[in-house]
């Protein structure tokens, strides 16, 4: 009979995130620009498909966007990615993105997100941080049964508002919640 133990867990842990982290998610070491690519063509693709999200990006302070989040487990799992900090649609920072998680899973995943920054406050906050971590009070937007991203529901009171979209893969529901999100230079 085995134990597992913490130390046994957060390498578990640790090893997902790396192997992960070492898939290929097309956002490697060719630097900002390749990034600055990936966002365009997220950003188009999130406005065409789902209108509303250009109204909610008009009220938004700055956005984060996640072009390519690569998520695999097997009891054990991690996700990885990399992304830009928009302001007044002008990169300003590169982030990467890392989540572990514990529990009854298998399967991968792959998945854009955006986070929308809705009050200056929110802003500020999630920049002067060294690793800003996304909690359960992060509003969703979620399309209705039309397919439709509503921001009317949506107003500066939810200090950021998340948008996960494009899954494609094995494992149920994206969620950022318990997320890490770190400064990075490409």
């Amino acid at each position: 009979m085995s134990t597992f133990s913490r130390r046994s867990f957060l390498m578990a842990a640790g090893a997902t995130t790396a192997l992960t982290a070492a898939c290929g998610n097309g956002v490697g070491s060719q630097g900002g620009a390749r990034i600055d690519a990936r966002v365009d063509s997220t950003r188009d693709f999130l406005f065409s498909r789902y209108p509303g999200t250009v109204d909610l990006s008009n009220k938004a302070q700055g956005i984060l966007w996640m072009p390519l989040i690569t998520e695999a487990g097997f009891g054990v799992g991690g996700s990885y990615g990399r992304g830009a900090l928009r302001i007044n649609d002008v990169t300003v920072d590169y982030y990467s993105a890392t989540q572990a998680s514990f529990g009854l899973q298998i399967g991968a995943q792959q998945y854009a997100h955006a986070l929308f920054f809705m009050t200056a406050e929110a802003l500020s906050t999630f920049r002067r941080s060294p690793g800003w971590s996304a909690g359960a009070d992060l509003e969703y937007a979620l399309n209705d049964e039309g397919g439709n991203v509503s921001a009317e529901t949506l107003t500066a009171l939810d200090p950021v508002v998340a948008v996960v979209f494009g899954q494609a893969g094995l494992l149920a529901g994206a969620s950022v919640e318990g997320t890490k999100y770190s400064r990075i230079i490409p």
